[in-house]
């Protein structure tokens, strides 16, 4: 299998230089780059490799998780936290933070449960930096203390 998996991203990394060679020049039109074969497959084979990743990484956590009922259960929780940080955030976020009357007599159409939606994730940003903020200080000062 390594085997394998080492002449594959040899092949790749060939097919990568030799489409790199055929790229335009960097005086080609605009136009011309945009529509270059050459990059078009190198993009194809950046998100191949990005998809063979994720689902590698995915289907390795997944296995490991299931393996383990107490790593299982510490893994629920966290998501049940974070789905009461998301639940806090919406309550907390108003949707009248702007005046959307004057957003789009600048051009920008948006609605209140956009900028709601927005305000919560702001909300959850600040939420979870100050967990993480205390996190990292407070074992400090107990340390501290306790000596």
């Amino acid at each position: 299998m390594h085997k394998i998996l080492k002449i594959v991203l040899v092949v790749l990394g060939l097919a990568g230089f030799v489409l790199w060679t055929q790229l335009p020049d960097k005086d080609a039109p605009v136009s011309e780059a945009i529509q270059s074969s050459s990059m078009n497959l190198m993009f194809l084979i950046t998100y191949l490799l990005l998809a063979i990743a994720v689902v590698v990484s995915l289907v390795f956590t997944l296995k490991n998780l299931f393996a383990n009922p107490s790593s299982l259960k510490k893994t629920l929780f966290v998501i049940g936290g974070f789905l009461l940080v998301v639940l806090i955030s919406f309550g907390l976020a108003s949707g009248t933070d702007i005046d959307i009357a004057k957003m789009a007599e600048k051009g920008i159409e948006t609605s209140e449960s956009t900028v709601k939606r927005i305000g919560m994730g702001l909300n959850v940003f600040f939420i979870l930096t100050i967990v993480a903020v205390a996190a990292m200080v407070l074992p400090g000062i107990k340390r501290m203390f306790s000596k």
